[in-house]
């Protein structure tokens, strides 16, 4: 089985983040980046189904050098690939489908799968968009699946209960939480990515859809206050509840 999985570099979640001087990205200045936690699901869902079918493994994403540290993680995790499609440019969701469908219509993989969102922009489109540009089924937010023959059968959770989905290969899925356990890769393994190739493409022409207007922390208005319980204590929340908050 030939899978392909995307995966892309964040922000560490304990990151602290600020706004740079051009009001439309964020600081780097100290910032720890890591691989997306959902494309870890992905990922070992890959590296499963391997173990499972036999095949390959291919790790890819799009961004500068930096990502490259991404890829040494999932190669690390037991991808046989690497692939980094060098663009330093900041790009949108579209932009970024698109180069990567464009590579995968040369890898003709049997499934693409990539983690349900990444946390720092929180879009929900790569995966359905990619499946788009290469006319393919896609299935998001999976929590289960199983393959047999050329039938993938997913299963996700909704309001209330849960929803299985079928569709013949190839197709494209993104990971939930649940999925699987991602497996942590051991100190030889993490030695061995470091000498291990990434394959280099250049960045394919294409134009951004959407653009940042600017960007901003939000403005924390709240102001905690502690009380006991005494009836002058009740007496002061009431009153602020009333003529500070005008929720009563």
């Amino acid at each position: 089985m030939n899978i392909l999985v995307c995966i892309s570099q964040v922000p560490d979640t304990t990151t602290k983040v600020q706004v740079a001087s051009d009001g439309i990205s964020i600081d780097k200045t100290g910032v720890k980046f890591i691989l997306n936690p959902y494309d870890e699901f992905a990922l070992e869902e890959g590296l499963q189904l391997r173990e499972k079918f036999g095949g390959t493994v291919t790790a890819l994403t799009v961004g500068g050098d930096t990502c490259k540290e991404i890829l040494r993680t999932a190669l690390a995790m037991g991808a046989d690939k690497a692939i980094l499609i060098k663009d330093e440019h900041k790009n949108d969701s579209y932009s970024v489908a698109f180069q990567i469908s464009e590579i995968a219509k040369t890898m003709n993989p049997d499934l693409l799968v990539l983690g349900r969102q990444s946390i720092d922009y929180d879009s929900f489109a790569m995966a359905p968009m990619i499946a788009e540009l290469l006319g393919l089924p896609s299935i998001s937010m999976v929590s289960s699946l199983t393959i047999d023959g050329n039938l993938i059968k997913a299963e996700r959770d909704i309001e209330g209960g849960k929803e299985v989905l079928e569709s013949s290969l190839p197709c494209v899925i993104s990971a939930q939480k649940g999925l699987n356990n991602p497996r942590y890769p051991k100190l030889p393994d993490i030695m061995k990515a470091k000498s291990k190739p990434i394959e280099e493409i250049p960045s394919l022409s294409t134009h951004a859809r959407i653009s940042t207007m600017a960007m901003q922390l939000p403005i924390s208005k709240r102001i905690g206050k502690i009380s006991g319980d005494s009836e002058s204590d009740i007496s002061d929340i009431v009153l602020a509840l009333h003529e500070e908050a005008k929720v009563i």
